[in-house]
């Protein structure tokens, strides 16, 4: 049986194996620090139906396009978040649109993908989601776009590794190879681009490979103290913040023998 791995869990285990382990292993609920917005929901199905059902016979559609996308998703908003959808759209017309000679089609819009790598006889299922992926002259560009009103900052690490999962999962998927993941701010109209190279495969493939020693061999789980744990949900729970933690909630998930598979 296959151990699925998503960007958050990797991330999660990067930034710290004893709060992957409360989280993933041993399923402790922690306190939610975002929610995903109505709002932010809505923008993303409308651009993805912008993309997907634009006949493409134009170079660029009319706003008028976008407003009649826009209308199809707006059931269960309220009047004022109707029109800052629109006014958002409006933003990303002008910005990523308007200013383009042509558009071209996508790949895939809203897209699920899925690869595998096998470490100490592990398999890992490597599993993710998409709002965009395009096609470049040499491979591929996934694009995301970022709705919340007050961005969180990018940490480069996190974005690595986001990148490297991505990266071996659409090799597997398009024998293409994925050459730049760009963030679209739709707030603001901004954009931002990173350069993907073979050594964001590497790094992922090297963190996997620790995860796979925990789960076959070592199951320390050490905490990496740092900035994080102001922010941590577990922090209660952990021997590097707390001389006494707190016992493990009774309804955590007994501890296993040998897991075989990880989920994104």
């Amino acid at each position: 049986m296959p151990y699925v791995l998503s960007a958050a869990k990797l991330q999660t285990y990067y930034r710290c194996p004893q709060a992957y382990y409360f989280r993933y292993e041993r399923r402790i609920q922690g306190a939610a620090f975002f929610s995903s917005a109505a709002l932010g929901t809505s923008l993303h199905q409308a651009l993805a139906q912008i993309y997907q059902d634009w006949h493409y016979q134009d170079p660029i559609p009319r706003f008028d396009w976008l407003e009649h996308c826009w209308s199809q998703q707006t059931s269960g908003l309220t009047t004022s978040q109707i029109s800052e959808g629109r006014g958002i759209l409006r933003r990303y017309y002008e910005s990523f649109i308007a200013s383009r000679s042509a558009i071209r089609r996508p790949v895939a819009v809203e897209g699920k993908i899925q690869g595998s790598l096998r470490v100490e006889n592990l398999e890992f299922v490597l599993s993710g989601r998409y709002d965009r992926l395009d096609w470049l002259d040499d491979g591929l560009e996934l694009i995301d776009y970022k709705s919340t009103k007050e961005p969180e900052p990018v940490q480069p690490d996190e974005i690595d590794l986001q990148i490297g999962l991505y990266y071996l999962a659409l090799e597997q998927r398009y024998r293409c190879n994925l050459k730049r993941l760009t963030l679209l701010y739709l707030r603001t109209g901004e954009q931002l681009s990173f350069d993907v190279t073979p050594g964001h495969r590497q790094q992922v493939e090297s963190i996997i490979s620790e995860l796979a020693v925990q789960l076959r061999h070592d199951r320390r789980w050490l905490p990496f103290p740092g900035e994080q744990c102001d922010r941590c949900a577990y922090a209660r729970y952990c021997p590097a913040i707390h001389a006494e933690p707190e016992p493990l909630p009774e309804d955590a998930k007994p501890e296993a023998g040998l897991q075989l598979v990880l989920s994104i």
